[in-house]
């Protein structure tokens, strides 16, 4: 009998868009921003160091969020961390837009970071443990493509409020200048996510680590029939045989050595890396980065948009190939594309000349640099992006799995942060040029680190992943 005609397929597709919509939130409340520092600056009077800070904010939540979230889902369950993360998008919708202050909006920025870090981690590891791993990498994808399509809609819901209220800085609707509805969209999706959630089922393998079995039964048979049911649920059981414990931190270091899991180091190397090539500078500062090269506010915010088109383009590319051609060479085309890529942006950043005020102009070089950029843009989503959040919700051990999460999330909002802090800094120090040079150092880098420390976890079962 083909195991496969057993399985449930479009209850597990369905799973897994729902799950995949914390992921949009997390695109759609990362690129909101970009639209909005200039609302930012005049409405609380923010000098460049505040305005990075009520940037920034946010991800100092995610930081938190993250590494709380891996830890919590060991305690209360997979669905129960993104109810409540749910939860969590709509208070910092609501919130952030209403703000009359910079400190009660970096409140409530800081409490939408807590949900955006918690579903970047409990979506992924979420879908790796309800799906069969044949599709594993194709379905755990579509978080990316999630995330990028939540940064797309923000761009363009930001572009067409920018344009209809003239600038992103004037009244819109009710009284409430333009930027602030551009955080209140986000209620819409936030709402669907809460009520969608409440119709999936717990993840099996967190049942059986809490020894519910018998639940865990009962869903494992739902996604794959009884009879491969029955057989993955003896499969987890044996995975964990022998120490069925509370997992906790401690689980992260190995007991004949003392010292902490190569699993773990290579996890917080793919979350850290991910940062340093210097991705979000694009998606939080982009309306910023165009105007600072000789772009208007329109033209910046529609270039968004094209970056937006080209990021869903290369998601889809892996979301496809993903589970054929495998992790590994992914991560290392993008590596080499971004190194490539970056590197020609530093070009026509230090052969640009600069206008009375010290703004480049790109001049003739202008073209060239949105084609780098978007092709850099392009690189990171059919490698990066998707494949490093597939990784992390698979390649860990059950035993460990939300712990290893919880220290990688850490690391990859920890680098987030000091990426989008220090950008601002970087730019009026060592100019664009010298910041992207930085990034196409550490795109460099990763190169190597894929070389010799990535291994391919292609259709091996969860309960197969060796810590």
């Amino acid at each position: 009998m083909n195991t496969q005609n057993n399985e449930n397929m479009l209850f597990i597709v369905l799973v897994s868009i729902v799950a995949t919509i914390g992921g949009f939130l997390f695109g759609f409340d990362s690129g909101v921003i970009n639209g909005t520092v200039d609302g930012l600056q005049r409405a609380f009077n923010s000098d460049s160091m505040g305005t990075g800070f009520n940037v920034a904010s946010m991800l100092l939540g995610c930081a938190v969020g993250a590494f709380t979230a891996g830890r919590l889902a060991d305690i209360y369950g997979r669905k129960t961390l993104l109810l409540v993360t749910a939860v969590f998008f709509i208070v910092s919708a609501w919130g952030s837009g209403i703000a009359t202050s910079s400190l009660e909006f970096i409140i409530y920025r800081i409490l939408g970071g807590l949900a955006v870090g918690a579903a970047s981690v409990m979506a992924p590891a979420y879908i790796s443990e309800i799906a069969p791993a044949r599709l594993r990498g194709r379905l755990s994808s579509i978080q990316q493509v999630a995330i990028i399509a939540g940064l797309f809609s923000a761009f363009v819901s930001n572009y067409l409020l920018a344009n209809f209220a003239g600038a992103s800085t004037a009244d819109f609707w009710l009284g409430y200048a333009a930027w602030r509805w551009m955080f209140w969209i986000e209620l819409a999706p936030a709402v669907l996510f809460l009520l969608a959630l409440i119709f999936i089922p717990e993840s099996p393998r967190y049942l059986v680590l809490r020894k519910k079995d018998q639940q865990a039964a009962v869903v494992l048979n739902r996604l794959y029939g009884s009879l491969v049911g029955q057989q993955k649920l003896l499969e987890i059981q044996q995975s964990l045989a022998g120490d069925r414990h509370e997992p906790t931190l401690s689980d992260l270091i190995d007991k004949s050595s003392g010292k902490v899991r190569k699993i773990v180091w290579i996890g917080i190397g793919l979350a850290t890396f991910q940062q340093l090539v210097g991705i979000n500078v694009v998606f939080y500062y982009g309306a910023v980065l165009w105007q600072a090269v000789g772009f208007s506010e329109g033209d910046a915010l529609l270039i968004n948009i094209i970056s937006g088109a080209v990021s869903i383009a290369a998601c889809v590319i892996t979301m496809y190939l993903i589970d054929k051609v495998g992790r590994k060479p992914f991560l290392m085309i993008g590596s080499i594309g971004m190194t490539i890529t970056l590197a020609g942006l530093v070009y026509a950043f230090m052969n640009s000349a600069l206008d009375a005020n010290g703004n480049l102009q790109l001049g003739e070089l202008g073209t060239f640099a949105l084609i780098s950029a978007n092709a850099y843009v392009f690189f990171f989503n059919l490698s990066w992006g998707p494949v490093m959040w597939v990784m992390l919700g698979e390649m860990f051990p059950n035993q460990i799995r939300g712990s290893g999460l919880a220290v990688a999330g850490l690391a990859q909002w920890g680098s987030n942060f000091a990426i989008t802090m220090t950008f601002p800094i970087m730019l009026a120090g060592i100019g664009l040029a010298g910041a992207y040079g930085f990034y196409t150092v550490c795109a460099a880098i990763s190169v190597l680190f894929v070389a010799k420390y990535v291994y391919e976890t292609k259709g091996t079962e969860l309960e197969d992943m060796q810590g």
